[in-house]
């Protein structure tokens, strides 16, 4: 069984959690800005692919090489045997990213990348220097930090983020990957109450619920390795029957809430389409008016940002009524997710832990409050 170098992408921050995911799905791993590192089969392609919740994408590494000038470039990428990925007929798109490198005109590094590929191809598939390029897509990357370049292959196509249950969504939503990643963080499994009191289009509560259920986040969706030809057909389906025989039906309550009506009849939509709709307690409630008998569990919010509402004292009236109405509920760990550097102020309590993410290009804050362990 062949085995590649494969590696997950995923946002700034995120590393440590799908570096753990991985390691829980049995992988040793290798952890750098932006990547982790990983061996494996085609069976394993298509595993990380459908189980990983907080990652974007799962790579294959073709080669690594270090390039200071175009020729390097173009001969090193010319050399690898392009047959063996590629059909005759095959579409591969190169995407480039050239970071603190010599070589840094990124249309030009994918420029030269496409010619290499195409002249290897021309010559092993003994064309007249033309490609159709009208089969399957092969999404290929090339990467260059500080003149070490990585030429890969994408295995998953559009990024794993878009699970395919969320048709509509509010104002400004997590990414569904951005939400299973802030629950990593917490201690939530399912076997003790969720609740997201500002739950707009419902992403939160709907990761939380997968993730209670044991769903698999890609379980509904193709990949890019579908499509390549050389890849076993076999495993895909056979991996989605794997992933519906592990799941659970037993977990402790969810409850989201949302002060607007309409999106949360947009958040029961989504949570339909996820499967979830009946693991779900939605309520229309303001936040200020939100009470609960429930205990011991883990509350995760992602409220108004002062930026997102151009309302700076609205958001932080909000925060107040947070802190008014939620920091009693002293049994429950808490996190919150706002890019307003004073929200422990208005909160009224100092964050136990802070981490920093970045929510699309804004800087946010992730006040983490474990339960018993609140300062005034």
């Amino acid at each position: 069984m062949k085995k590649y170098t494969l590696y997950a992408t995923m946002g700034a921050g995120f590393e440590s959690i799908v570096a753990k995911e991985l390691n829980n799905l049995g992988y040793e791993t290798k952890t750098e800005n932006g990547r982790v590192f990983f061996e494996g089969s085609q069976e394993d392609i298509v595993k990380t692919n459908l189980w990983l919740r907080s990652a974007d994408r799962v790579k294959i590494l073709l080669k690594e090489f270090k390039a200071t000038d175009f020729d390097t470039l173009y001969e090193e990428t010319y050399s690898y045997d392009w047959e063996m990925l590629l059909p005759v007929d095959a579409k591969f798109p190169v995407k480039g990213r050239s970071v603190r490198s010599k070589l840094h005109s990124e249309p030009d590094v994918q420029s030269i990348v496409k010619k290499a590929i195409v002249n290897k191809m021309v010559d092993q598939y003994y064309r007249r220097g033309f490609l159709p390029e009208s089969g399957s897509e092969y999404p290929l990357d090339v990467h260059i930090n500080k003149d070490i370049v990585r030429l890969s292959l994408d295995t998953t196509g559009p990024s794993l983020f878009k699970r395919g249950y969320r048709v509509e969504h509010g104002g400004a939503p997590l990414k569904e990957n951005f939400a299973a990643g802030l629950i990593e963080l917490t201690p939530f499994d399912g076997s003790h109450p969720f609740i997201d009191p500002m739950t707009g289009s419902g992403t939160i509560a709907i990761e939380a619920a997968l993730i209670a259920k044991n769903v698999a986040p890609g379980i509904w969706r193709k990949f890019a390795f579908d499509n390549f030809d050389w890849f076993d057909k076999k495993l895909h389906p056979e991996l989605v029957e794997q992933a519906k025989a592990q799941e659970k039906s037993e977990h402790a309550p969810i409850l989201a809430s949302d002060i607007d009506q309409s999106i949360l009849e947009i958040a029961k939509v989504n949570a339909h389409n996820a499967g979830v709709l009946q693991d779900i307690k939605f309520k229309q409630v303001a936040v200020k008016d939100f009470a609960t008998d429930l205990e011991n569990g883990v509350i995760i919010a992602n409220p108004p940002y002062g930026k997102r509402l151009k309302d700076r004292q609205a958001a932080e009236k909000i925060y107040e009524e947070m802190g008014q109405t939620l920091r009693p509920l002293t049994s429950f760990s808490q996190y919150y997710l706002t890019s307003d550097p004073q929200f422990e102020k208005f909160f009224g309590a100092t964050a136990t832990k802070k981490r920093k993410f970045y929510n699309g290009n804004l800087r946010t804050d992730y006040y983490q409050y474990w339960a018993n362990a609140r300062k005034r």
